[in-house]
């Protein structure tokens, strides 16, 4: 299950909590091509962040997933996160940052079987580039 964990030092209300969960699940299933009712998302506001060495508008967001991350696909998704951020929140898209994790036992095991690779997601590798 892909996994989009966001913060941000910006307060969020009730109203741009749900279109930032609605845009950000749209997203990142189309661009990692996952069904939406495998993606989730959890947006943390209000969270104290410093931003080189401010406390401007920032975001930072973390995206775990097995399979559908690469170059390519990180730097889509980092820079939709960002307009989303600066649509819904103001946040200039120089001060939102992002990471990718993505599972990599396919490889490593050689299970064939979604969801029993799926059921062993809990070995994590940094993807860089996200």
């Amino acid at each position: 299950m892909p996994t989009l964990n966001l913060y941000t030092n910006v307060p969020v209300d009730a109203v741009i909590s749900s279109d930032i969960l609605k845009d950000a699940t749209k997203s990142v299933a189309k661009i990692i091509g996952k069904p939406e009712s495998y993606v989730m998302i959890l947006l943390n506001g209000g969270v104290p962040i410093a931003f080189g060495g401010t406390e401007v508008p920032a975001a930072y967001g973390e995206l775990i997933s097995i399979g559908g991350l690469g170059q390519g696909v990180n730097g889509k998704l980092s820079s939709t996160i960002a307009d989303i951020f600066q649509t819904k929140l103001s946040i200039d898209s120089t001060c939102v940052r992002s990471s990718g994790l993505m599972a990599q036992l396919s490889d490593q095991l050689q299970i064939p079987d979604a969801p029993l690779l799926e059921a062993l997601q809990d070995e994590v590798v940094q993807v860089n580039g996200l």
